[in-house]
């Protein structure tokens, strides 16, 4: 009898689909475990973990945001010097001002120049217009004087002419206003007084109003309202500007996270339809 000793064909069919599977399933774990740790990677990235991502993610601002910036600054630190100068020379004196309008009024009651010429500042001397009036109300006389400025610097004069070696030009100067003065004579005309620092002093006229305090406070006001506007204008568009990379950012790891999960869903139908 001989003996068949060749092997049937189908003894190598079940080692062989059981290699292959083994490997299919191996490829598969190892394709699987590359993608999570990608995943992994990325998702610490998106999360604030990967340092180096986000900061290129991160909007760099621009050499003309800095600089208007910088700008924005200096308008209000130049206006908050320009507040302290007009506080000084026009706020201060407004509010400490009493002068208020004298019921009835004042008479003009006469004019004349003193003989003794006033020193100007040191440089010069020149002609003093003085002026006497009669407050109706009171019935008392006192000294008129065109401003409350002219009060404290010219206690004693209307009017003096500006400083300049010229006298006879001084004294054409004085005798014109003068002569302008006089014809207010025995006539009644609006005047201001303040009893209580100034008791035998009038002014004709008020420097600073409350108009001319308002108008000196207008343009530290618009200058610190525009450098702050300027500031908050580019520190919004930074935070637009960053909140749109974020956004971004979160899409595109999403989409990672979506194309992650269809690739495992792959391979695991893959790996159960070759275990079938």
């Amino acid at each position: 009898m001989f003996l068949n000793t060749a092997p049937p064909r189908r003894s190598f069919s079940i080692p062989i689909n059981i290699n292959l599977q083994g490997a299919r399933r191996r490829q598969a774990r190892e394709l699987l475990h590359t993608v999570t740790a990608q995943e992994q990677e990325r998702s610490r990235g998106g999360d604030g973990h990967g340092g180096h991502q986000v900061k290129t993610q991160m909007p760099v601002s621009s050499v003309g945001e800095d600089r208007a910036i910088l700008l924005g600054f200096g308008m209000m630190a130049f206006s908050v010097l320009m507040f302290f100068v007009v506080g000084i020379t026009t706020v201060k004196p407004y509010i400490n001002s009493k002068w208020e309008e004298e019921d009835g009024g004042c008479m003009l009651l006469r004019t004349g120049i003193l003989d003794e010429w006033v020193d100007c500042r040191g440089v010069s001397a020149v002609p003093c217009l003085t002026a006497t009036v009669n407050l109706v109300a009171a019935n008392r006389s006192a000294v008129l004087h065109f401003d409350e400025e002219s009060v404290l610097f010219t206690p004693k004069c209307f009017y003096e002419p500006k400083c300049h070696m010229d006298k006879m030009e001084l004294e054409g100067e004085v005798l014109t206003v003068k002569s302008n003065l006089d014809s207010w004579l025995g006539s009644t005309f609006l005047c201001l007084s303040d009893p209580t620092k100034h008791p035998g002093e009038v002014i004709l006229n008020k420097k600073y109003t409350l108009k001319r305090t308002l108008f000196a406070l207008l343009w530290p006001s618009l200058m610190l309202g525009g450098g702050a506007m300027l500031v908050g204008l580019v520190k919004l568009t930074q935070c637009l500007a960053h909140l749109s990379s974020e956004m971004a950012a979160g899409g595109r790891l999403a989409s990672k996270y979506t194309s992650g999960s269809i690739f495992y869903k792959f391979i695991h139908n893959s790996t159960a339809s070759s275990t079938m």
